[in-house]
């Protein structure tokens, strides 16, 4: 029973933004489309970039402590990347 109110719910906050014109940078239309984010390359891209820094400052890590710091730096790594950039770019 909650289960067919809870679809009933759905369609009608769908058909309220379908009615106000409600359209999202990807074209989608509806409630459910708005919280959808149609970009997702940039987690992947993250996700990768932790694994590979992950992998590379847990083999270089020469304690436990350091492992532990290599852990944290693997979490920031796109701060080091741009700050990097930077530095190179002289600004």
């Amino acid at each position: 029973m909650s289960y067919s109110i809870r679809i009933s719910e759905l369609d009608e906050m769908e058909n309220e933004t379908a009615d106000q014109g409600w359209k999202d940078s990807c074209g989608f239309k509806g409630h459910m489309m708005k919280h959808m984010g149609c970009h997702g390359s940039g987690g992947a891209l993250y996700g990768l970039g932790f694994l590979g820094a992950l992998v590379y400052y847990l083999t270089t890590a020469s304690s436990l402590w350091t492992g532990f710091l290599g852990f944290l730096k693997a979490i920031v790594w796109p701060a080091f990347l741009v700050y990097g950039a930077l530095k190179y770019l002289g600004m």
